[in-house]
């Protein structure tokens, strides 16, 4: 993967952070977008963008594929957005969709052109175990369900041209917006490590292991597929 140029977006925390990281100690050129940028020090180039934007975000892409030859594009932002059924913000569904759904459809179609003449190139988005349902997530669940269809639908549609598209479902991690959500010894806590036969939270780094494997030449044969990466939460045995 040396010298592969890698765009990510939600580059500077979490799971996007930890794919930055790795890409670039493989030898990656890795382009990160984040909204906030200030005294980070990045392992790539790394742009300011508001992802809520689609004209800023529409105008900034088009920099980048003026400036590098993106070999592959990774797809990580995405809020969390918890309602219950009957409290549920429409502006929070049409927030969901957006940051999910619609940033990756403008990150993908950016660079897809580029990736069809040189007849390579990878895509992996981050969808989640929401997918399966998850109480109080509907919003999220719904989103990250329509970005896995687009996932499968852009495999059908680009195979011919070499190029792969991927989809890494992780369950519960430890970042710092899940410790928002649930602080360690809480009830919140006690409900999520209840529903993961592991009985422990994922590390951002072993989620950036499988996205960065379905980038790399050793999963040159696999599309079109999810890989779930939630010490198997999404059992159906559970």
């Amino acid at each position: 993967m040396k010298n592969r140029c890698i765009l990510v977006t939600g580059a500077t925390k979490g799971i996007g952070w930890a794919v930055s990281q790795r890409l670039a100690d493989l030898g990656c050129h890795v382009v990160g977008l984040a909204r906030h940028v200030a005294e980070i020090d990045f392992p790539g180039y790394l742009y300011s963008c508001d992802l809520a934007h689609a004209g800023e975000t529409e105008e900034l892409l088009r920099m980048i594929r003026e400036k590098y030859p993106v070999d592959g594009v990774v797809n990580g932002v995405g809020p969390i957005l918890p309602e219950v059924l009957g409290e549920i913000d429409l502006a929070s569904l049409y927030q969901a969709f957006d940051l999910n759904v619609r940033v990756a459809v403008q990150a993908v179609q950016a660079f897809v052109p580029g990736m069809k003449a040189r007849k390579e190139g990878r895509i992996v988005n981050l969808c989640g175990r929401v997918v399966h349902g998850a109480p109080g997530h509907t919003s999220f669940s719904a989103a990250k369900s329509a970005l896995l269809g687009c996932t499968r639908t852009w495999a059908l549609e680009l195979a011919p041209h070499g190029i792969t598209v991927n989809a890494v479902s992780p369950g519960p991690v430890e970042t710092g917006l899940f410790r928002a959500q649930c602080p360690i010894g809480s009830e919140a806590e006690r409900t999520v490590l209840a529903s993961i036969p592991m009985a422990r939270l994922a590390q951002a780094d072993e989620v950036a292991a499988a996205v960065v494997f379905l980038l790399s030449d050793e999963a040159s044969y696999i599309t079109g597929q999810e890989l779930g990466v939630d010490g198997g939460g999404s059992l159906a045995g559970r």
